[in-house]
């Protein structure tokens, strides 16, 4: 640079100076530098204050946190993913029935599976720098801060979706600073761990949103979505998930509905829950999710037309139904979380508090881990039967009793209607097809179908007495069974004496088909006691009953049905003998998979061997006579059926229609019925003729229960299924009163019968020895064979006789009286003379009084047993005469003509009774009474004067010749 041109400059510079030097330039200069020396003090202090707060603040935070423990990242993991899942119920073919019952109820969805609605409106609202945030907000946690220190009114909340996560599944709602400092540290964490969609999905499946439309508490996106609008979380739309977003915030002030199955919100209720819809709408406008256009469609729009129909819940829809799952599926899952822990579930047996234990965290396990539970129950025919055991109107009559109220003590009036229990069962997989489980849930829980136990009766008898007996080779379907009265004390030393129900009366020789299908008590007891050694009551082992005891194989009452059986029990055994002879055990639940698909567990049909296919075959065929039979008791329940089935059913009823049963089935399917009291002391009412007989009533609800599976599930049903006969059943002849081969003598008499025999076992081979040719007397109406003291004018000839030894082999143990073994309504009855011989009193019988009518002698029975008829005598010039022998099966009269008469009772020995009075007719028609000689010397009586008979034993007894008989 030229000098000229450094001039300008330097004279600048010494103005400069010279102004510097200035009083007012050294006052500025001062100034400045102590302005900066304050603000470099204040800076020093303000950062040494931030400093110390910052210590402080952070010693504290610290000192909050001391006590967390440091989680690694799996178990972080582990704990926000481990969110409890309602379980839910199905029935068969995977139709839905609704939730376990729960306190709350939640279903796991996949992000994926969530409208983007919903997401955009949960970060609008909730979290809108969730995607750029480490877990928290530092000034949103601040503005928290001041708001609390400052005790603002407004309060803006400062948590992240990651912090409500921890604060959900890791913390409590606990208020303090000690858990909101735990919860930011927890958030950082987290998200170290765990992706943001992770985070996100978490949060959507465990936030709670209110109540659904059945009042029920609900917590997860998907669970809000079906029960509040009754569509999938994937398919909310705009409005929809904009008022879910919005329900956390307060849930049971937004939720649209009342708990307790109230039903929807009045209008003004619902304002709230709209309000907030709104302010969700608006945040999702302001944070650019939605459109102008879209907010303002939106909140024009009534979201109150897309609230779900008010509906109950499965178990106050189905109680019965919904009880019985879940009772099973705890039995199941007891036993699976004991093998995961290497228990065995069989020490359940002997160890009842490791069954406690396991069966509390079944319980817990049902409800909270998401289980979808399958059962066999066709809902069809389970509608159907409801239907109709709720139309039913041969119930019986209702009490009303007073009890005790547990809670307070006073006297309540409770109904005691007649119940109900009734199960059907596929015979070839033991599926319970529906079941009814009583008349009112609300009366009483109690399932009587699965849970109640009560005797069942004669119900018992095909069971118990004729399929072993036949199984055994005992009898086959045509053997012949004595159904006559026996007393014994055999078994326990307590007389028993059984007796034939409703008509007590005594049927004799019966086949075992007849026995059966008319339930004779008497013929049952007999035919179990020749089979009681070989342990019979093991067959109802295999077959399931529960409830055998070591004390019922010692029993001859079990035969008629004392042990207590379920309905499910009685029934599933009756599927034996379709299954031909395989026992399959019924079940309910089919499989039960965890919330991520897992089969843990599956039931599996494991038949059991019980009888033969020949035994099952034959018994079923003699149940057919219980319905087509002269005296089947299931003949009404036939005539009820509107279509063509090949049905096989047994009744059965205990003491005093304490109980009435009826089980029936087809090659596919196995009904029982039962009807009763809950109280085994009361019984059904037998007097009322607007609901009938007890048997009449379970035949007729029996028969619209088989009408109603037909009609709902003819596939199941499959009524034009027979039954197919085993190639070891033949048909064979045999003779009807021994049941052995065919004689001549048997033959002759028309006693050849025919019925099916089990080849393999039991064939007729040996010649029938019943018979034998046989002259009798009549005696109180019943035919004995004759003494040989019996006087021949009472003897009969042309009667056909059972041998001694045949009798004493059919009452075989217990005795009986022969004169009963064909009674007189039988057809046979008229020519069959017992073979045992009667024993009499060696007493001379009881005389009798006669007396006069017109031209009739007449008299009464004589008082004593073996009076096999009468004499008549005559009495002439002081002797007497005889004139007439009267038999037991004439009248007790004589034709007399003009004399004196009396008579003498005769007994099956030839005794005779002292003379009844004489009765006299004179020539002249004038009626007398005399007393006859003391002698045999003339009698002259006076005329209408009654004279005492003689009693001289000498002449009392006279033994007129033969030839002097009057046959008449």
């Amino acid at each position: 640079m030229s000098e000229q041109n450094k001039k300008p400059i330097k004279l600048i510079e010494e103005k400069i100076d010279a102004l510097a030097q200035t009083k007012w330039a050294k006052g500025l200069r001062i100034t400045s530098g102590v302005i900066w020396n304050l603000f470099l003090l204040f800076i020093i202090i303000g950062v040494t204050v931030f400093i110390f707060a910052g210590s402080i603040g952070a010693g504290y935070f610290a000192s909050l946190v001391a006590k967390e423990p440091l989680r690694s990242e799996q178990e972080m993991r582990n704990t926000i993913l481990s969110y409890e899942e309602t379980s839910e119920l199905y029935l068969a073919d995977g139709v839905y029935l609704g939730k376990v019952n729960s306190d709350i109820e939640r279903k796991e969805v996949k992000l994926k599976d969530v409208s983007q609605h919903v997401i955009d409106a949960v970060l609008a609202t909730e979290d809108e720098y969730f995607e750029s945030h480490t877990g928290i907000v530092p000034k949103a946690i601040f503005r928290g801060l001041l708001q609390d220190v400052t005790n603002s009114d407004t309060q803006t909340g400062g948590s992240t979706l990651t912090q409500q996560l921890i604060k959900i599944q890791i913390l409590t709602n606990e208020v303090s600073y000690e858990r909101k400092a735990k919860e930011i540290l927890l958030a950082m964490r987290l998200e170290k761990f765990m992706k943001k969609e992770e985070i996100l999905e978490a949060y959507l499946n465990i936030i709670p949103y209110g109540r659904n439309s059945v009042g029920q508490n609900i917590a997860g996106i998907e669970t809000a979505a079906e029960g509040i609008f009754n569509v999938k979380a994937k398919d909310l739309t705009l409005p929809q998930a904009a008022y879910i977003a919005g329900i956390p915030q307060a849930p049971f002030a937004y939720t649209p509905f009342y708990s307790s199955n109230l039903g929807q919100k009045e209008p003004e209720n619902l304002k709230p829950g709209i309000n907030r819809m709104m302010t969700v709408l608006f945040r999702m406008k302001e944070t650019g999710y939605i459109s102008e256009q879209q907010y303002n469609e939106a909140i024009a729009y009534d979201i109150t037309q897309d609230f779900r129909e008010p509906t109950q819940r499965a178990n106050e829809r189905y109680p019965f139904l919904t009880q019985e799952i879940q009772n099973r599926t705890i039995e199941i899952l007891a036993k699976v979380l004991a093998e995961k822990d290497g228990v065995d579930p069989n020490r359940f047996e002997e160890e009842k508090k490791i069954e406690e234990k396991y069966t509390i965290l079944a319980q817990r396990s049902m409800r909270v881990d998401g289980y979808r539970i399958h059962s066999t129950i066709n809902k069809e025919m389970y509608d159907e039967f409801q239907k109709i055991s709720n139309e039913f109107k041969n119930y019986g009559h209702t009490f009303v009793a007073i009890e005790k109220d547990p809670d307070t003590g006073e006297d309540k009036e409770v109904l005691n209607p007649v119940q109900v229990g009734s199960v059907a069962i596929e015979n070839s997989t033991g599926k319970i097809l529906a079941f009814i489980g009583g008349r009112d849930y609300e009366i009483e829980n109690l399932n009587h179908s699965t849970q109640a136990f009560r005797p069942n009766g004669s119900s018992m008898k095909p069971l118990l007495v004729y399929a072993p007996a036949i199984e055994y080779g005992e009898v086959s379907a045509g053997s012949p069974i004595a159904d006559v009265w026996y007393e014994t004390t055999k078994y326990g030393g307590v007389k028993y004496s059984p007796k034939n129900f409703i008509t007590n009366e005594q049927m004799g020789l019966i086949s075992a088909r007849q026995a059966l299908a008319s339930s004779q008590n008497v013929a049952a007891t007999r035919l179990y006691e020749k089979i009681i050694d070989r342990k019979p009551v093991d067959f109802l082992k295999k077959m399931g009953f529960s409830q055998v005891t070591p004390a019922h194989y010692g029993s001859l009452a079990v035969a008629l049905g004392t042990i207590d059986a379920s309905v499910e029990e009685n029934t599933n055994a009756f599927s034996t003998l379709a299954n031909d002879g395989q026992f399959i055990d019924s079940y309910m639940i089919e499989k039960i998979e965890d919330m991520n698909g897992n089969i843990i567990f599956e039931h599996k049909v494991e038949p059991v061997d019980v009888f033969s296919p020949e035994t099952a075959y034959i018994v079923t065929d003699m149940l057919h006579d219980v319905l087509t039979g002269p005296r089947g008791t299931g003949q009404l329940m036939k005539k009820n059926l509107n279509f063509n089935i090949d049905l096989a059913a047994k009744t059965g009823t205990t003491q005093g229609f304490g109980d009435v049963w009826l089980v029936g089935y087809n090659p596919n399917i196995s009904l029982g019925v039962w009807l009763g009291y809950k109280s085994r002391l009361t019984t059904l009412d037998t007097a009322s003729n607007r609901y009938g007989q007890p048997s009449t009533r379970v035949n007729l609800l029996f028969a619209e229960l088989m009408n109603g599976m037909n009609r709902s599930s003819p596939e199941i049903v499959k009524a034009e299924s027979k039954f197919q006969k085993p190639d070891g059943v033949v048909s064979r002849s045999f003779c009807g009163i021994s049941g052995l081969a065919p004689s001549l003598a048997c033959t002759n008499a028309g006693l050849i019968r025919t019925d099916l025999f089990n080849s393999k076992v039991f064939l007729p081979t040996q010649e029938d020895d019943s018979l034998i040719s046989s002259s009798y007397v009549l005696m109180n109406g019943v035919k004995y064979s004759a003494l040989a003291e019996t006087p021949s004018a009472f003897i009969r000839a042309g009667g056909i006789g059972l041998n001694q030894k045949f009798i004493d082999r059919i009452f075989s143990p217990f005795g009986g009286d022969p004169a009963y073994l064909f009674p007189n309504n039988s057809g046979f009855a008229n020519n069959v003379v017992a073979g045992k011989s009667f024993v009499p009193d060696d007493a001379a019988p009881a005389a009798v009084s006669a007396s006069l009518n017109n031209t009739t002698m007449t008299w009464g029975n004589s008082a004593s047993s073996d009076v096999i008829g009468y004499y008549v005598y005559r009495v002439d010039n002081g002797s007497s005469s005889l004139v007439s022998t009267i038999t037991d099966s004439d009248s007790n009269s004589y034709n007399i003509g003009a004399g004196s008469y009396f008579v003498r009772a005769v007994d099956i020995t030839g005794r005779q009774s002292a003379p009844s009075n004489i009765v006299q007719i004179k020539i002249e028609e004038e009626v007398i009474e005399v007393t006859p000689p003391e002698t045999e010397e003339p009698v002259n009586p006076p005329v209408e004067e009654i004279v005492p008979p003689p009693s001289s034993e000498e002449e009392v007894n006279p033994t007129p010749p033969e030839e002097e008989v009057d046959e008449e």
